[in-house]
């Protein structure tokens, strides 16, 4: 089980947000596109290589948007960055998880969102997306870069 994961905040420039769509427990859920970290990269490089997998795109990372942990009784203590990034290339696509065989893939879809796409979806997660994200954009509220390497 991963302890530490990431998620990419990728707007276009018509002001979109990319998301895609996962499968968990027979619900359709949208989500930026992200996921764990492994073994010997740190949270920037594996934004880099989940937002591949999941889209075809490349990408680099901006900055930190949020730094969220939780600790529960089912899931033990984790924790997920959410990082704003900008598209640098590739070409946008269904992607999949290297983790699960072809049967068990549990992305459906990937596309750029509007504002109010995003805000009518019955699924989305995390749920505060829906207010915090378009304040979280701008670079106003965050002029200092919060994440750090320890070299």
């Amino acid at each position: 089980m991963w302890t530490g994961g990431v998620r990419v905040i990728l707007p276009d420039e018509e002001g979109r947000i990319l998301m895609v769509k996962q499968c968990h427990e027979g619900k359709d859920i949208w989500m930026a596109p992200g996921g764990g970290i492994e073994e010997h990269e740190d949270a920037a490089q594996a934004a880099v290589r989940e937002v591949m997998e999941e889209t075809g795109l490349e990408i680099s990372v901006k900055r930190l948007l949020w730094h969220v942990e939780e600790v529960s009784e089912e899931r033990g203590q984790r924790f997920v960055n959410f990082f704003l990034g900008e598209v640098t290339g590739g070409t946008l696509g269904l992607g999949s998880d290297p983790e699960f065989d072809e049967a068990g893939q549990v992305l459906r879809e990937v596309r750029f969102l509007t504002k109010k796409e995003l805000l009518s979806l019955e699924h989305l997660y995390p749920e505060y997306l829906r207010t915090e994200l378009w304040e979280a954009l701008e670079p106003v509220h965050y002029p200092n870069e919060v994440f750090r390497l320890r070299k």
